[in-house]
């Protein structure tokens, strides 16, 4: 069975990307950065909003909503992975695979990514929610206010949530 990818126009989806072999390299500074840094520039050449996000050691999720006309969320993902492959310092033989080196790839990403089309306004939330408690799931914070690199601090700035929203206390 092959997968088909929406093609709906200008719709809001929630992606999932993953580092190639679940590597934690997206804690790093230098790496945050430079995520900052493809996401920016592909938002310049291809604009998109960010409706939230979240960067974890192995992973982003992340909700875009694309502009009427456009469903080429594909080629800008390909655009963010390979600008930050491209420019990525961190010592490269941890991320490089024999079988993907063969075929000249990096093996800083998985090659697919998981994408939903939000349906409606509880989708949506149900989902930017799953997105700002991520890091208290994986047990890295207690709280979403916790963790500096996802949107919570936006959402809280514009009032959708309290600071305490999300916390709980880890055993």
């Amino acid at each position: 069975m092959q997968y088909r990818r929406s093609q709906a126009q200008g719709a809001t989806f929630f992606f999932t990307v993953i580092t190639y072999n679940r590597k934690r390299i997206l804690y790093h500074e230098a790496s945050v950065e430079l995520i900052k840094e493809a996401f920016q520039y592909v938002i310049k050449q291809h604009h998109f909003r960010i409706r939230a996000f979240v960067l974890l050691p192995d992973h982003i999720h992340c909700i875009w909503t694309l502009p009427e006309n456009d469903n080429a969320f594909s080629m800008r993902w390909r655009l963010i992975k390979s600008y930050f492959s491209r420019r990525c310092k961190i010592e490269r033989k941890i991320f490089q695979s024999a079988s993907r080196q063969s075929k000249g790839e990096q093996g800083i990403w998985q090659r697919r990514f998981w994408e939903h089309q939000i349906r409606n306004e509880i989708d949506f939330t149900k989902h930017v929610e799953y997105i700002h408690f991520n890091p208290v799931k994986h047990r890295l914070v207690k709280s979403p206010i916790d963790w500096p690199y996802s949107s919570f601090h936006r959402h809280v700035k514009q009032g959708t949530y309290d600071s305490d929203w999300g916390g709980q206390v880890l055993k």
